[in-house]
């Protein structure tokens, strides 16, 4: 029978993931720094996790993930509340840490689909509740048509956002200006 894992040395391996994703990136971690970091041995991570992605994925599964806690007001104006918000998103995704957490979640979800599901979900799952609220105000206000799908709407800025952190760039004003007035055309009533 394994034994079962102490807590504090689960947490410790966490925030040993974490500091490691944010200074050096996700192919620079290694176990034995990980254990190391962590106080614990490489047996101690191999026995609780099959792979670096593993880890990774349970420590943004329980820690925070850039991007995801922007919070924007709603105005009455949809175009404006739009490219701050799709700004704020963006800016938060172009840091040191979004980038690697984007990446990170590429390498995440090619070793574990099914834990790269769970961490793009709780990415996604803030966004598309703003999106989708302001959506709602907007087709009461009569200015977007009520068929309109906002988590596609979401997805698309969460997707541009993300490839933008890909890349290790914000996306600049005039682009948000261009993506919402584009995105505006297409919804309006």
């Amino acid at each position: 029978m394994p034994r079962p894992r102490s807590e504090s040395a689960r947490q410790a391996v966490l925030e040993a993931m974490r500091a490691a994703l944010s200074s050096s990136g996700y192919e620079a971690v290694t176990i034995e720094g990980l254990a190391e970091v962590a106080g614990v041995s490489k047996q101690t991570i191999y026995r609780w996790w099959p792979s670096k992605a593993a880890i990774l994925g349970e420590a943004l599964l329980e820690g925070e993930l850039p991007g995801a806690d922007v919070a924007v007001p709603m105005t009455a104006d949809l175009g404006a509340d739009l490219r701050a918000w799709f700004s704020a998103m963006s800016a938060g995704l172009a840091d040191a840490d979004g980038v690697a957490v984007a990446r990170a979640l590429i390498a995440v979800t090619a070793s574990d689909p099914g834990l790269g599901l769970e961490l793009n979900e709780k990415l996604a799952a803030p966004i598309r509740e703003w999106v989708t609220s302001r959506l709602s105000l907007a087709v009461a206000a009569g200015d977007v048509r009520a068929d309109v799908d906002a988590a596609a709407v979401a997805d698309q800025f969460i997707a541009m956002a993300s490839y933008a952190a890909l890349l290790g760039r914000p996306l600049g004003d005039a682009r948000v200006d261009a993506t919402v007035a584009v995105l505006l055309r297409g919804i309006a009533t």
